[in-house]
């Protein structure tokens, strides 16, 4: 069997994935589907990453959301001393003034509190590590082509701001190596001050390089649109802005006239759409090469969005696997694991990566 010809996934495709995993943390607090959704998040990346400078960062994700569990469980510890429950430490209660009636320093540290801080801080991680891995299997200037010309200025703000890991991770490898051949032997404190400058220093830079790259480019510039054609834009994305505001409040208030609920955000959707094709009219821009979608981006998006759905209907189907109480042992159902594990599947269907020219100095190396 002939191995895969190695090729760039289309972003999008990525990003869809990754969106519907995250949609999938998001409806449930059970760690352990959380932890399921991560550790397939993570397989996906390790398979099928490139060894380009924004495919390191997801280890910096994955610290970021051990980092936001730590925080919600102190918290809790901290800020949720109640005494109903199992208590594992009787802390002292601090106390204080009347003017912040409602909150408690300390108090018993019971075991319902502690549970509810893990799941809480578990789902937010799993939506965090989830759109690192699209962050790190994405090529983010690739994704940029993509932009609907009436959202380019979006666009061009959201790639240059997605790129801040990536480049923090690149540059954090290359300041360590330069110091690691200085033979730097200086305290924890000066090390992580020369550590950290260079870093930051680097990584704006960088993203100021890219910004500037983008302009010369033309890259969110108008074109030759009246004055007339600009407010009909405008007034077209302000209109279509304000109908879906109504329709979603409509749809989400019981109260409200029904006919203010799904007719109002549909319109508000189409007027949307007539506004963002009226706004392409003014980027006068051309694509060299544009990306295709192929069975691979098909495979790929579909397995993200089967994982979101499956878990919402889980919820549904069965709430006790999908928001399971603290006072009990969580599970997992066939529905749930078959659901999540359809996430992996973009490790086989994607082809392997296309990888970097290597430059004389790294085949040296």
């Amino acid at each position: 069997m002939a191995p895969r010809l190695a090729r760039d996934l289309h972003p999008v495709a990525w990003w869809i994935w990754a969106i519907g995993l995250a949609t999938a943390a998001t409806l449930t607090t059970n760690p352990l589907l959380l932890l399921l959704l991560v550790a397939t998040a993570a397989v996906v990346v390790m398979a099928r990453r490139s060894d380009h400078p924004w495919a390191r960062s997801f280890r910096l994700y994955l610290l970021l959301g051990l980092s936001i569990v730590i925080i919600r469980v102190a918290f809790r510890i901290i800020f949720g001393g109640v005494a109903q429950g199992n208590v594992l430490v009787d802390l002292p209660t601090v106390p204080l003034p009347d003017w912040v009636a409602g909150i408690r320093l300390l108090g018993p540290i019971t075991q319902e509190a502690l549970l509810a801080g893990l799941y809480d801080g578990l789902r937010l991680a799993a939506i965090v590590i989830c759109i690192g891995a699209a962050n790190s299997l994405a090529n983010p200037k690739r994704l940029l082509k993509t932009v609907p010309p009436a959202l380019y200025e979006i666009g061009t703000a959201l790639v240059v701001a997605v790129t801040v890991f990536p480049q923090l991770a690149d540059s954090a490898r290359r300041v360590r190596a330069a110091q690691a051949l200085r033979g730097d032997v200086s305290g924890r404190i000066g090390r992580l001050r020369r550590f950290l400058v260079p870093v930051l220093e680097d990584a704006l830079e960088r993203s100021l390089s890219l910004a500037a790259g983008m302009d010369a480019r033309g890259y969110g510039r108008s074109g030759t649109a009246t004055r007339g054609q600009r407010w009909t834009t405008g007034v077209l994305l302000l209109s279509a802005l304000l109908g879906v505001c109504i329709g979603t409040y409509a749809l989400l208030d019981q109260s409200a006239p029904r006919w203010l609920a799904v007719p109002m955000l549909v319109t508000g959707a189409v007027v949307a759409v007539v506004g963002m094709v009226s706004a392409g009219r003014r980027v006068e821009r051309s694509r060299y090469r544009p990306d295709r979608w192929r069975t691979a981006e098909v495979v790929v998006a579909a397995c993200g969005l089967v994982v979101g759905v499956v878990v919402w209907q889980l919820g549904r189907t069965e709430p006790l696997v999908a928001y399971p109480s603290v006072s009990a042992m969580p599970y997992l159902s066939l529905i749930a694991l078959t659901g999540a594990l359809v996430g992996l599947v973009p490790a086989v269907a994607a082809p392997p990566p296309r990888q970097p020219i290597a430059t004389p100095l790294e085949v040296g190396a």
